[in-house]
């Protein structure tokens, strides 16, 4: 793979790529109809695939935030076509990595020394390169390592790629009204934390820990010497991406048992710790020989602040969704529904949240849960369609619930994919022992 020896940084030069790509993106639309012509019968398949392949290949020389958006919109499978999902899962652990020079100047400015000067060996081609870092593998003394190095620029270049998504993001959502900034304060906030690996190497520590006694789990050790704010040193861990292993794994009982760890390992994160691991996409997990779990990756770590968690977790307890005086007060309680809505506006909101929370909050209603269930993600396909079918939704204010929907909903669908990856069938009862103790 052709590397990199420069990555712009700069806001006209990074806003100039992406209008290089809306240009390429338009370009594909008049190819589209003008085919379409000719043969009214014409699908969007190879619109699709052509728009994918040009916004892709437009970011990853941008990395950071930019690409970061895509490696979201990756874990989109029920909602986003095929062809956006194929391409953008790239963005998780095969982008153009950085060339051996400038992976030398980064460890001269921020170790004060080059690799090879701190390691016994150091393999100058990365092993995967993602959004936001990429990783080699060095020994020092015996040990193996995993040295995970940032991209140059990436934190300085997180505000002006948002002012950029902003007024799209905008109107996309139809966010009306200056509280709306909460959500992209939200979002910058999160990507800043992701690019300080000071605080990575702290958090990853403590979940470490924390989560260490968890069965199915293994986790990296951790080495502040050999590590800065840029520069993070972990145990190199042998094993697959999760999405590899699930793509051939025929073993119904290893798929159970990766998805139990992986449940047990969120849930009591939410209910134990209340912060978790907000980055559930394959490319943050590695399976070894043994099928144990490897998460290694804790650059994002949402916390869950009491007055969203009570509110958000009796919603999925059924008694609280068909009890609609329960059911209401919780939506205002997590700023689903507004003082200033209109009666209209009201029932509108109720009637969608009622639907949407019915069904996401089903793994919940019971002692198992089986995200083999093709029907089950069927559903949430169909009610994606529905929304975005919906003209009556667009007009109507989306300044709705409180900004720690954007993470918490971001780790549970995520988690859900990779459930339904692995074919799992896993006891959910655990869910109902944490909120007791609670």
């Amino acid at each position: 793979m052709k590397t990199l020896d420069k990555i712009p940084t700069g806001k006209i030069e990074r806003a100039g790529q992406l209008v290089k790509t809306g240009i390429k993106v338009g370009g594909n639309y008049v190819a589209y109809y003008g085919e379409k012509m000719v043969n009214p019968y014409l699908n969007r398949d190879k619109l699709n695939e052509n728009n994918a392949e040009d916004i892709y290949d437009g970011l990853k020389n941008l990395k950071g935030s930019a690409l970061k958006v895509a490696q979201m919109l990756s874990m989109d499978k029920s909602i986003m076509p095929q062809a956006y999902v194929d391409k953008f899962s790239l963005s998780q652990f095969s982008v153009p990595p950085l060339s051996a020079p400038l992976v030398r100047k980064t460890f001269k400015k921020y170790l004060g020394k080059y690799p090879e000067d701190i390691f016994d060996t150091f393999t100058p081609d990365a092993s995967n390169a993602a959004s936001i870092g990429q990783v080699h593998k060095a020994t020092k003394d015996g040990k193996n390592f995993a040295v995970k190095i940032q991209y140059p620029g990436v934190s300085d270049s997180i505000s002006s790629d948002l002012a950029l998504v902003k007024p799209f993001a905008t109107r996309m959502f139809n966010l009306k009204g200056k509280d709306s900034e909460k959500y992209f304060i939200e979002v910058e906030n999160k990507l800043l934390e992701e690019t300080n690996y000071i605080l990575e190497l702290k958090q990853s520590i403590e979940m470490a820990d924390a989560c260490k006694d968890i069965a199915n789990l293994r986790f990296p050790n951790y080495y502040p010497e050999l590590s800065s704010e840029k520069i993070l040193t972990m145990d190199w861990m042998e094993g697959e991406h999760l999405s590899e292993f699930a793509a051939k794994n025929t073993d119904k009982t290893k798929g159970d048992k990766l998805g139990q760890a992986l449940w047990d390992f969120y849930m009591f994160q939410m209910h134990e710790l209340r912060q978790v691991h907000a980055d559930p996409h394959p490319g943050n997990f590695l399976i070894d020989n043994e099928a144990n779990l490897l998460p290694i990756d804790f650059g994002c770590i949402k916390k869950v602040p009491d007055e969203f968690y009570f509110p958000y977790f009796e919603l999925a307890d059924p008694r609280v969704i068909n009890n609609p005086l329960l059911f209401n007060e919780k939506l205002y309680e997590l700023e689903i529904l507004r003082l200033d809505d209109s009666p209209t506006e009201i029932d509108y909101f109720t009637g969608i949240f009622h639907r949407l929370l019915s069904l996401f909050t089903k793994p919940f209603h019971s002692d198992y849960f089986d995200f083999s269930d093709e029907e089950f993600f069927a559903e949430i396909a169909d009610m994606g369609e529905d929304f975005t079918k919906d003209t009556q939704l667009r007009k109507m204010n989306g300044n709705r619930g409180s900004k720690h929907f954007l993470y918490i909903n971001r780790t549970f669908f995520g988690l859900y994919n990779l459930m339904h990856d692995l074919k799992a069938r896993v006891t959910t009862q655990n869910y109902r022992i944490y909120q007791q103790k609670s």
